[in-house]
């Protein structure tokens, strides 16, 4: 049985992070889990996750999900937006929720920054030959 679609194609939040993401090279999108997610070979970030707290699913539909450095991690879950993402989260993952107030070159960063952990070798060569 196919998940339902989790998300509105038509979030602005999920068209800012569509272009970010899609910049990067060879990334690509697919609906996976019922949301979006975008891969070169691995998958370097989902948009949309939830919690499990007090035995309850929580939604955070207006979240990112990047698998950043370990270090950045750690202060990254110190700040009130910054969750750790159920299923992905005991694998290093973090979720980061975006809003009006999102700075979105750190967006840009923490997209670049899980790029960097999944996207092998000659693909992280290219984005630095872009810079």
């Amino acid at each position: 049985m196919a998940h339902p679609q989790m998300f509105d194609d038509d979030d602005p939040y999920l068209q800012r992070v569509r272009v970010l993401a899609l910049d990067l090279p060879d990334a690509a999108e697919r609906v996976s889990h019922g949301r979006p997610v975008f891969h070169t070979t691995k998958v370097f970030a989902w948009y949309g996750g939830s919690t499990r707290e007090a035995g309850e699913w929580v939604p955070h539909p207006h979240a990112l999900l990047v698998l950043p450095d370990p270090i950045d991690r750690e202060a990254l879950l110190t700040e009130d937006r910054c969750f750790s993402p159920a299923y992905l989260g005991p694998s290093g993952w973090v979720g980061v929720e975006l809003d009006a107030g999102t700075d979105w070159e750190e967006v840009a960063e923490l997209l670049e920054d899980s790029y960097r952990r999944t996207a092998g070798v000659r693909r992280v060569a290219r984005l630095d030959a872009r810079r």
